[in-house]
Order: C-alpha cells, then structure tokens, then sequence
C-alpha cells in the first residue's frame, strides 16, 4: 500500500496527469492512481479526462489560465447544456460539471433547473399532461375510429392482425 498525500495542490495533480499521458498511460488508470495516491476526492474521471484531452492537444501548462469573475450564463450556452442532456438523458448535475468546468455546480443547477425546466419527474409528468389535454379531441376520435377498424380485420383473419 502507497502513502497517500493529502490536499494537493492542483498543478501538482495536473502535472502528475501530463507526465503519465506522456508515458500513454490511459485515462481510467491514471484516474485509478490519483485516487490511489492522493485520495478519492483528488479529481473526477471527467476532470482527468479533460485533462488529459488537454494534454493530448499540446497544452504544457498545469496551472489555471486567469479569469474574470463569473462566466456568463447566456443563451448559447444554455443551448449547449440542453443539447448536452438531449444527447443523454441521465446526465446529472455532476457530470454537466464535467462537461463544463468553468461554471460552477450551483450556477448550473439554479441556471438550468429555472431555464431549462428539467426539475423532477413529477415536472415532467405534469408537462406531459398539459400537451395531451392541449392536444384536440379529433385526434383521440381519429385514433379511438381506427381501433375498430382494425379490430374488426383481426377477427375477420383468424386473430390475426397481419395478414399472410
């Protein structure tokens, strides 16, 4: 069992990911040795794969690039974040983290829950209330026409809907 080191500087982590990224050593693993070493809260998997993407693409620096202040939550960003959970549907807030670093757990959530409306299963049981009762009542009597039409053609073939 190694030594494990506690409360790393960032650089120094991100320094340990470009050394074994040089050394092809692949992400998962080298997640597994951070975490080995420096303990479980050291880094997510996304954030070691974001890094290593960044690696692999020439960055050499370790250290954060400065900013100012709060990013800007706008509507192309928002766009990006609704694209990004349309793609996948059990994206998390944590891993909407990962995808977008520079915005913080709470500005997504508050941001995107208000914006977005992805809020709870109870939300999205309601909106899908609303459009059926928005929907006109001659599409259910086409649908409900249809059914007796075809449940008559299934008893006049033996049961069978399909004919063959």
């Amino acid at each position: 069992m190694f030594k494990t080191i506690a409360d790393p500087a960032d650089c120094e982590v991100r320094s340990v990911i470009r050394f074994l990224n040089t050394n092809n050593v692949k992400q998962a693993e080298i997640h597994r040795q951070l975490v080995e070493i420096y303990g479980e809260n050291v880094m997510t998997d996304g954030m070691v794969r974001k890094w290593v993407r960044q690696f692999s693409d020439g960055r050499t620096n370790g250290h954060d690039e400065a900013r100012n202040g709060r990013p800007v939550v706008n509507d192309g960003l928002v766009a990006k974040v609704n694209e990004k959970i349309r793609e996948n549907r059990q994206f998390t807030i944590r891993m909407l983290c990962d995808e977008f670093p520079l915005i913080s757990k709470t500005v997504l959530h508050e941001n995107f829950t208000n914006r977005l409306n992805y809020r709870s299963d109870d939300d999205a049981e309601n909106g899908v209330q609303q459009w059926l009762s928005s929907l006109v009542a001659s599409f259910f009597e086409e649908g409900k026409d249809n059914l007796v039409s075809r449940y008559e053609k299934c008893l006049n073939n033996g049961g069978n809907y399909v004919e063959k």
